[in-house]
């Protein structure tokens, strides 16, 4: 079974995934942490129900991990023309059972982090990618351990609902009902792959892109 862990908010630079959040939301996302062993930093919002929402960038002080980033943050040209296309919330993280769900070739190669005393697995494709284009959600393994909401920023943003285009609307559908997804998005036909989210906010229910 995967279950809905976190949406993403995937930037060219920190204060751009800031700026565009605050925007959309009208909340200030404060700092969340470092990625030292992966060259990427973030800031975090709790969204209920043990949900939250990273945004996530390449660190420009970091030093470059023993392989390709997360999320796709290498390759920053791509990052850059998805955000300038629009296409700011890019995806979500699933939690799963790694060695259970298998599909290395889909989801990517389950990589113990930190390196030093590993806490949690990531499954991440030899080139950084995001699984399908970003249509199917990164996999996170946190063996056991639910993750803890207290270092998470609560600022009353709650996940109404998220859903995702895509040009192969029925396709990815019959996938992600194959992949038994708790709390999916709504699968919807477009032109183009986009998420979207609404969020009750304490200014009213808002959306997120």
């Amino acid at each position: 079974m995967l279950a809905l862990d976190h949406l993403t908010v995937i930037a060219p630079s920190l204060a751009e995934g800031v700026a565009h959040v605050r925007g959309c939301l009208g909340l200030e996302v404060p700092f969340g942490q470092r990625h030292l062993y992966m060259g990427t930093l973030n800031h975090l919002l709790q969204l209920g129900a043990g949900t939250y929402l990273e945004i996530v960038a390449l660190d420009p002080e970091g030093a470059a991990p023993p392989r390709a980033r997360w999320f796709g943050l290498d390759d920053q040209a791509a990052v850059r023309a998805d955000w300038q296309a629009g296409r700011r919330l890019r995806g979500w993280v699933a939690r799963a059972e790694l060695d259970q769900l298998g599909q290395a070739d889909v989801f990517g190669r389950k990589t113990a982090l930190p390196w030093i005393d590993p806490t949690f697995d990531f499954a991440i494709p030899d080139d950084g990618s995001l699984p399908m284009g970003g249509a199917l959600p990164s996999i996170i393994d946190r063996r056991g351990k639910p993750r803890s909401m207290a270092t998470i920023a609560d600022l009353g943003a709650r996940l109404h609902s998220f859903s995702l285009q895509h040009p192969r609307a029925a396709e990815l559908a019959r996938r992600y009902e194959a992949l038994g997804i708790d709390r999916p998005p709504a699968i919807e036909q477009g032109s183009e792959l986009r998420y979207r989210a609404l969020i009750d906010t304490p200014a009213g229910l808002r959306e997120l892109w």
